[in-house]
C-alpha cells in the first residue's frame, strides 16, 4: 500500500519569513491548508491543520473512530520538494490497536487526484 507521496511544486512556498515559520527552513502551512480545503471541496474532511516541529499535519477520522495524520513538509532544505505520508494512529496510549492503514484508502485515493488535477504539481511519486 502506497502511502507516502513526494512531488514539486512552486505553490506552497511560504510567504512569510523563516522566523514566522514553526523551525526555520522547515515549511508545509500553506500546503496543509491548501490539502484541507482541496480534500473538503471533494468531501473528505479532516481536521484544520496543526503544527510539529517537522512540519504541519491534518487529521482524518473514519466512522470507526480511527485516526489518522496526513503529515506535510517539504524535503530537507529545499522549498519546492513536498512530502505527504500518512500516520495511522493509536487508539491507545500504549501505541496499541493503530488504524490499520487500510481504513485512510478513500483519503489516500483522495489525496491523489487533488495532486493529479493540479497543474501546479509535477513529479509526483508515490511510496
Amino acid at each position: 500500500m502506497q502511502t507516502s507521496v513526494d512531488f514539486e511544486s512552486n505553490i506552497f512556498i511560504p510567504f512569510l519569513p523563516d522566523a514566522a515559520q514553526v523551525n526555520p527552513t522547515v515549511y508545509g502551512a500553506e500546503l496543509a491548508f491548501w490539502l484541507s480545503r482541496q480534500l473538503a471541496q471533494r468531501g473528505m474532511m479532516t481536521s484544520y491543520p496543526q503544527r510539529e516541529d517537522w512540519g504541519w499535519f491534518i487529521e482524518y477520522r473514519t466512522e470507526d473512530d480511527y485516526e489518522y495524520w496526513l503529515c506535510c513538509a517539504n524535503r530537507e532544505g529545499v522549498q519546492n520538494k513536498w512530502r505527504c505520508y500518512l500516520e495511522p494512529k493509536a487508539k491507545s496510549m500504549f501505541g496499541r490497536n493503530k488504524a490499520p492503514a487500510e481504513g485512510a484508502q478513500p483519503l489516500l485515493d483522495t489525496l491523489r487526484n487533488v495532486l493529479t488535477e493540479e497543474a501546479g504539481i509535477s513529479n509526483v511519486t508515490w511510496e
